[in-house]
């Protein structure tokens, strides 16, 4: 019988936006959470248009209801008096403006986690302003880091702000909050700010810089590009592969694995030498495929690694073999993974879809749940279960 996961029975409420916070919700409902995503009634799908799917929304129900309705913000404090957690990303005040700030949910559940997931932080000149990704990632010092030598910095997709500077952050911190109010029977507000977790994954780096190992530019270090033996390299067939041979007995074997010999070519040990080193890479490399050079590869420490597409990346018989992804059309699972404990299902929330058995789940009365509806409150998609 498969256990159950490591939160189970830990009750989250998230409400429904953008960039981390959603992000967040589904890492705590895969590790076993039971999320209650608040969705707004504007999101509600006919049936005959149904929204586009969001694979990151899997794990939880969704309760449609209409935040400006007078009898929402009673009803979201009744749901807040059963919750452990709540999340929310919305800019500083919103929450406030609703009457379901810190202070009012927290004197209706003094144990609450109450995490706040935005770009800025609570606080400080621009915690009102709007910003994206970028925007965070770009004042946290990492954008400047990332990109080749002599060219503008590249975008990250949204990995280091919304999701490694943004939801694992408030999702370590709703896990540590519950921790906590466990112990202690006090709730906190977590203030989870994308531009700190960024600045916070670049610790070691400023470290470094701190000591002179490493240098305040682009493709200057050993792991931003710089170092020849640490990069992508394109292949015949227009591919690419990765190598990170940083150790130089990793080193020693890719060469082996490329049929190059260490004495023929440029002293890897200085850094005058590094373009000419790529340069000699890059020209045996392109001498065969891909695949052509992961075969090779196959069995040795070489530290090299065909470069996949996101089309690609389900069918690599690692990933296969690990389950690494799962569904139809195929998503990434979980992680990290804990033993026993397996994903319910992919499937990915609807606005609306569970506005009354997910009500009635967390305690309120059906005939509570119908009056709701008749006012405009809460709305459902379908039957709403």
């Amino acid at each position: 019988m498969p256990m159950r996961g490591p939160l189970d029975g830990v009750r989250v409420i998230e409400m429904a936006g953008m960039g981390a916070a959603p992000f967040a919700a589904m890492m705590l409902a895969d590790a076993g959470a039971d999320v209650l995503r608040i969705d707004r009634i504007t999101d509600v799908p006919s049936e005959a248009d149904p929204p586009p799917r969001k694979s990151h929304l899997r794990g939880r129900r969704s309760v449609a209801i209409d935040l400006k309705n007078p009898s929402a913000t009673g009803l979201l404090l009744e749901l807040v008096s059963a919750a452990d957690v709540l999340i929310e990303g919305y800019r500083p005040g919103t929450m406030e403006r609703l009457g379901l700030g810190p202070q009012e949910c927290l004197a209706a559940n003094p144990r609450l986690v109450y995490v706040r997931a935005t770009g800025w932080g609570q606080t400080g000149p621009l915690a009102p302003r709007a910003g994206h990704d970028i925007n965070y990632v770009a004042l946290s010092g990492v954008l400047h880091m990332i990109g080749p030598a002599g060219e503008p910095p590249v975008p990250p997709v949204n990995f280091l702000g919304d999701i490694g500077g943004g939801a694992y952050i408030a999702a370590f911190g709703a896990v540590t909050g519950v921790v906590s109010s466990i112990r202690t029977g006090k709730g906190r507000v977590i203030d989870a700010a994308m531009l700190d977790g960024a600045s916070y994954m670049a610790t070691m780096f400023h470290g470094q810089l701190a000591t002179g190992s490493w240098e305040d530019e682009r493709g200057a270090n050993d792991f931003d590009g710089g170092a020849p033996w640490y990069g992508c390299y394109e292949t015949k067939d227009g591919r690419f592969i990765a190598i990170g041979a940083y150790e130089q007995h990793f080193y020693d074997e890719l060469l082996g694995v490329l049929g190059l010999d260490s004495a023929e070519l440029p002293d890897r040990a200085d850094k005058n030498q590094w373009p000419a080193l790529r340069r000699a890479l890059a020209a045996r490399i392109r001498t065969r495929t891909r695949d052509e050079w992961e075969k090779l590869a196959d069995g040795k420490d070489a530290c090299l690694s065909p470069v996949l597409s996101m089309k690609e990346a389900p069918d690599h018989p690692h990933n296969m073999a690990r389950d690494a992804f799962m569904g139809d059309p195929p998503v990434p699972s979980p992680a990290p993974r804990f033993d026993g404990h397996t994903v319910g299902s992919a499937t990915p929330a609807q606005a609306g879809a569970q506005s009354r058995s997910g009500l009635r789940e967390w305690g309120v009365a059906h005939h509570r749940i119908e009056e709701l509806h008749r006012v405009g409150a809460v709305m459902s998609f379908g039957s709403g279960e």
